[in-house]
């Protein structure tokens, strides 16, 4: 039997630099586009895919997120929120958050996406992925890989019959949507700023990184402009 994803976490802890000044005083996870907050269209698309637990994690005006969100009750989903005195990039945002990602200090396979990541994704279909990853003997993960956008024309990793690569052409972008094992994480000491680059360089070249292309509605907000593009995107459906 397929296990069932329960837990995703959303990255809502940077400042949003080049999405000044709207983030100097709303963190970019609140910013609207087509009427809605762009992490409530995350938490909703989770809802639909039966995850029960997001944990949410956020350091720049942290307390505007929760007082939003709330419990997550009126989506059928706990809302559990990890605060950051200053933010701890994505790896140290999940090893403070860990806590609340394990219940009784079980290991979890989780989703996790980045709170200004606009897609149509459909979260269920990582089911399957999950279950593999939960069998493989070292944890390992699975990434969301997107067409090249114009602003990143070289993409990230290759992408081969489902296998990521550091060096084979077909190079695709991360879309940051990933799965990840919380095995992974159990080394750094909470506390620690740092990305989740060097486990990615390091889990691909160990063979343990699956990927697929997703080629649907995916924006990755980073500035004034492409919110404005993604509203006017979705206001227009």
């Amino acid at each position: 039997m397929t296990m069932s994803l329960k837990k995703a976490m959303i990255f809502a802890a940077g400042r949003g630099e080049r999405m000044r000044p709207l983030t100097d005083t709303c963190p970019k996870p609140l910013l609207e586009a087509g009427g809605k907050p762009l992490i409530v269209w995350q938490i909703e698309r989770l809802a639909r895919a039966g995850f029960q637990t997001i944990v949410i994690n956020h350091a720049w005006l942290g307390e505007q997120i929760e007082g939003s969100l709330g419990d997550g009750s009126r989506w059928g989903v706990q809302l559990r929120y990890s605060a950051e005195h200053e933010a701890l990039e994505t790896a140290g945002g999940i090893v403070q958050a860990l806590p609340l990602l394990e219940d009784s200090g079980h290991s979890e396979v989780f989703v996790a996406v980045s709170g200004d990541v606009y897609a149509d994704f459909d979260y269920a279909t990582l089911n399957a992925r999950a279950d593999k990853l939960a069998k493989l003997p070292e944890p390992g993960m699975h990434l969301v890989m997107v067409p090249n956008p114009v602003f990143h024309p070289n993409g990230d990793f290759g992408l081969i019959d489902g296998v990521l690569s550091l060096d084979a052409q077909a190079r695709f972008t991360f879309g940051n949507i990933g799965l990840y094992d919380t095995r992974m994480f159990r080394d750094l000491p909470r506390g620690t700023q740092r990305a989740l680059t060097p486990y990615y360089r390091d889990t691909i070249a160990r063979g343990l990184a699956s990927g697929e292309l997703y080629e649907g509605l995916w924006e990755n907000v980073g500035t004034p402009a492409q919110l404005q593009d993604l509203d006017r995107h979705l206001s227009a459906r």
